[in-house]
């Protein structure tokens, strides 16, 4: 790991070990946004792996019975039943936010009657067929919801994994063997300092220790 290029100080030290707390800090919180984007994920991917199911079952019957439908009508009354939908449809789309992720809520508002046309020359397979594709039209609103918040959330967990891993593999190590550096430096400096104050020391001591024989000397000659 790269240290750091800074100026091996003790203030330097404090600086950096409380940018490795903030950021050890910032982890466990990442850690635990991830762990919930998740679980809510793999709930709305269970959710929508049934909506799924549900969903081609519907067209399945909805498509059997416009065949029904279809082998019943002459051509014509059936071409000319459909080719004016009476049935007008808005989408509003909305979002709520979890855990920082917009997750979209489709609002769909219907005005009109799908079944407009003229019971007189259609038959009630008709109506049938039609009711069932209306089914199958809101199941695909309700999977087009959930698959767009399971993608939304995707992403979002993409991001924080990414966040997570930089700073547990980069970052924070990258801290830490900084101040290792540092806390060495530091350690050499202080025991070079220890070293040369024994060394004045004791050079003290033995210019005191010659003064003192100096002057024993001259009280000896003196008597």
């Amino acid at each position: 790991m790269a240290i750091k290029n800074v100026t091996a100080t003790r203030m330097t030290m404090l600086n950096l070990k409380n940018q490795t707390k903030v950021a050890e800090r910032g982890h466990k919180l990442l850690k635990d946004k991830q762990d919930g984007l998740m679980q809510e994920f793999l709930k709305i991917v269970h959710k929508a792996k049934a909506l799924r199911v549900e969903v081609e079952a519907a067209i399945r019957e909805a498509n059997a019975a416009f065949l029904e439908a279809q082998a019943l009508l002459p051509k014509s009354i059936l071409e000319n039943t459909l080719s004016v939908p009476a049935q007008k449809l808005s989408l509003k789309v909305k979002t709520k936010n979890v855990m920082s992720v917009k997750i979209p809520i489709f609002d769909l508002h219907s005005k009109g009657n799908p079944l407009h046309y003229g019971l007189v020359q259609t038959r009630g397979e008709l109506d049938i067929a039609i009711s069932k594709f209306s089914k199958v039209f809101i199941l695909l609103l309700q999977l087009a919801e959930i698959e767009k918040s399971a993608e939304n959330l995707a992403i979002e967990i993409e991001k924080t994994r990414r966040r997570v891993n930089a700073l547990e593999y980069t970052l924070i190590p990258y801290l830490k063997d900084t101040l290792k550096f540092i806390g060495m430096k530091l350690g050499e400096e202080e025991r070079s300092g220890i070293v040369q104050t024994m060394a004045i020391k004791n050079m003290i001591e033995q210019q005191e220790a010659l003064k003192q024989r100096e002057f024993e000397k001259q009280a000896a000659v003196a008597a």
